[in-house]
């Protein structure tokens, strides 16, 4: 195996970064958007609280399946033609979900959703790929901005829109901005040649020996997947629950949420900064004590009145939010200092452990919610959260070296 040297490429102006982060977080948004909108969706589509909570499911499943499958291509061709390829696919996606006759349609509509939206993971190579490497972490930081706004916000855009014109105009303005991504796409990302000569099946064997080669990497998934799991399951259920008595708060409301989220989650670079004075391990596990209280502290709304409950929450997702990006950049620090020449793998191990959780905690929060309430959401949003604060604090030898 040869490494293939990079085509020079022109300086990365500051409107094409501010066009990568734009992408990213529109991509990134694509796996959100139904989220606020599922009390209203399933009545309109006349579909249970089960078969709905499966379209937030099956979008995260198919985003961890495209990291597995397709995040690796990176690697080994043009990501621009990458990019593209995955844009087209999502705007079609999209669109088909606009025009789903019914819930099965937009379930399948939902999987391709979260396989095309992973050109986010390509976006985010191909912006430290162009960035000259003084400034690398400050373009990848930024880039990385828009994904993490992309998350939280699009709650709040979706519920908005949702309350305001429908689910289904919400769905076909995801794809109109993803269409123009396309097109600006075209035109202004350059070229950018493969790093390695492996086949599509080396690579992904690749994914397999990495994971066995680097207890690190393993230990960082599965505290983060754990976490994933926790922060899932609130937030796909969070708009079930508060549509329903003594709430009655529509998808608009519900939405709302999102931007006590963004506060926490903006916040998380700060985090990792002080973390980094004292070691990406540190970090980890501040990080996920942080989210397993901000969990726990929800056992106590049965205590307080309607709007105090709704302040509880609003404060909870503040500090788990904080919690659960502080660590993923902790072990983002971890993972990419194993092997620099493996960095879009390692990242794809990483990710698609944590779309693996975010998928389960999905359709558990949901099957819960039915059957126990939202006090049996929060046990399980603890308790993940709790395992990921183990996983962190178990001794290992790396941890001794």
């Amino acid at each position: 195996m040869s490494a293939i040297p990079a085509n020079p490429h022109p300086p990365l102006s500051s409107a094409l970064i501010l066009f990568l982060a734009t992408g990213c977080g529109l991509a990134v948004a694509s796996l959100y958007y139904n989220q606020p909108m599922l009390g209203i969706l399933g009545a309109d589509l006349h579909a249970d609280a089960r078969m709905v909570g499966l379209m937030p499911m099956l979008t995260q499943l198919g985003y961890a399946l495209g990291l597995l499958l397709l995040a690796p291509l990176g690697d080994r061709y043009d990501r621009r033609t990458i990019i593209l390829s995955k844009a087209i696919v999502l705007t079609l996606a999209l669109a088909g979900a606009a025009i789903a006759p019914g819930i099965h349609m937009l379930l399948l509509a939902s999987l391709v959703v979260g396989l095309s939206a992973t050109l986010a993971q390509d976006i985010v190579p191909a912006s430290a790929a162009l960035a000259p490497e003084a400034h690398r972490g400050r373009v990848v930081g930024t880039v990385m901005t828009g994904l993490l706004l992309g998350i939280l916000l699009s709650r709040v855009v979706s519920g908005m829109m949702a309350a305001s014109a429908g689910w289904r105009a919400m769905f076909a303005l995801a794809a109109v901005s993803i269409a123009l991504f396309t097109v600006f796409a075209w035109r202004q990302l350059p070229r950018l040649a493969p790093t390695t000569q492996l086949g599509y099946l080396q690579l992904l064997a690749s994914l397999g020996s990495l994971w066995r080669r680097h207890p690190a990497l393993r230990r960082a998934a599965l505290a983060q997947g754990a976490l994933q799991l926790g922060f899932s399951a609130f937030w796909s259920t969070l708009a079930v629950m508060l549509h329903a008595a003594p709430y009655g708060i529509g998808s608009a409301g519900a939405g709302l949420f999102g931007l006590a989220g963004a506060a926490g989650a903006l916040a998380a670079p700060i985090a990792g900064r002080i973390a980094d004075r004292r070691g990406a391990n540190f970090g980890t596990r501040v990080g996920s004590v942080i989210a397993t209280l901000s969990f726990a502290a929800m056992f106590l709304m049965p205590l307080l009145s309607v709007p105090g409950q709704l302040i509880l929450l609003a404060v909870s997702a503040v500090g788990f939010d904080l919690g659960v990006q502080a660590t993923l950049v902790s072990h983002q620090t971890i993972v990419y200092g194993l092997e620099p020449a493996a960095r879009s793998r390692l990242n794809a191990a990483l990710f698609v452990t944590a779309f693996l959780g975010m998928a389960l905690g999905s359709v558990s929060g949901s099957l819960l919610l039915a059957s126990g309430g939202w006090p049996a959401v929060v046990a399980l949003s603890t308790a993940a959260a709790a395992l990921a604060f183990t996983i962190r604090m178990w001794p290992t030898t790396e941890a001794v070296r």
